[in-house]
């Protein structure tokens, strides 16, 4: 058993119910939250905790609780779970203080991993990914790269880049590629995490 828990937020029961048993047959502590609502409401008690949160929901979405977890200086490593095509959406979850987010549908693999590394910040142990080697890497691309990577930060698809930047969109992938190899980034959103936390941002 771990020594933090894991808050799902879900209007759906199923899903919530599901994505529980799972976790707790994984050894983790487990609590859920049918609403954004509820969950902020509990969130003051909150000790050693990771979110797991759904980003539509009624009322109040998954970045609408994280922006209000914000402002009231309640700090939960937060993880966003997202359908296909709200890339930007998550983006935007993340500017709000997620710490990744994750494409449904997931393998259970996917959400431990997750959920583990979340937890990392509760230890407060020191990021891999020092802002001074971020800053570093990000000094290797090239002027059409850092456009490309100022495009997929804001949420944009390939096609979309192509046609700002007047390219094909296969030159899109070649330059994408790219900038993941010369970032080290092993994921969207762990190149994403990297370019929010050093301040690179869309143009």
């Amino acid at each position: 058993m771990t020594d933090y828990t894991v808050h799902i937020v879900d209007d759906e029961e199923a899903v919530r119910k599901s994505l529980a048993f799972m976790l707790t047959m994984s050894g983790f502590a487990v609590k859920m939250h049918p609403s954004a609502e509820a969950f902020l409401a509990f969130a003051p008690d909150v000790r050693d905790g990771v979110l797991v949160t759904d980003l539509r929901m009624p009322e109040m979405s998954g970045v609408d609780l994280l922006r209000n977890l914000g402002e009231r200086k309640i700090k939960i490593p937060s993880i966003v779970i997202t359908g296909h095509g709200d890339v930007p959406m998550a983006v935007d979850a993340m500017k709000a203080g997620a710490v990744d987010f994750i494409e449904k549908p997931f393998e259970d693999s996917v959400i431990i991993e997750a959920i583990e590394r979340a937890s990392e910040h509760l230890m407060a142990s020191q990021d891999a990914d020092a802002l001074s080697d971020i800053q570093a890497r990000l000094e290797t691309l090239s002027e059409r790269e850092r456009q490309v990577l100022s495009a997929v930060v804001a949420g944009l698809p390939n096609k979309s880049i192509a046609y700002d930047l007047d390219i094909s969109p296969r030159t899109v992938e070649v330059h994408r590629a790219n900038v993941m190899a010369k970032m080290r980034a092993k994921s969207l959103p762990h190149l994403v995490r990297m370019a929010l936390a050093s301040g690179f941002g869309p143009s």
